[in-house]
């Protein structure tokens, strides 16, 4: 499986961005999906999930002002950010779960990874 991800860009606080991670090579409707970042000298941190059957969920840091979706017919991840932060300054990385049940919040928990995009928020 292969993820492509893009959109990241440079933007001023308060603006949004639409990231976007395209899979290829696997059963994209068959994985639980979810978003993840990493900045500069922090580790990796769960950003959101979305499930086969497109329930949610978002980090406590994000929630409110972002939101996945996917389009299981263009193997498709999209997240939306509202009202960026620098703080929300980072790359960020898609990645596919294709183990079943399990958990969905952590690195561990992802088969595969895309090689991310990164997002620059300015004051």
């Amino acid at each position: 499986v292969q993820l492509q991800a893009s959109g990241g860009g440079m933007v001023q606080a308060g603006g949004s961005l639409r990231l976007s991670c395209t899979a290829s090579g696997g059963t994209f409707r068959t994985y639980k999906m979810g978003w993840f970042r990493q900045a500069p000298g922090k580790e990796r941190e769960f950003v959101g999930a979305i499930s086969q059957s497109s329930s949610t969920w978002y980090a406590a840091p994000v929630k409110g002002r972002v939101a996945i979706d996917r389009d299981n017919a263009k193997n498709t991840l999209i997240l939306q950010m509202n009202s960026l932060k620098p703080e929300d300054t980072a790359r960020y990385y898609c990645a596919a779960r294709a183990r079943t049940g399990g958990y969905y919040y952590t690195a561990a928990d992802y088969d595969y990874w895309g090689q991310g995009t990164l997002v620059t928020v300015s004051s």
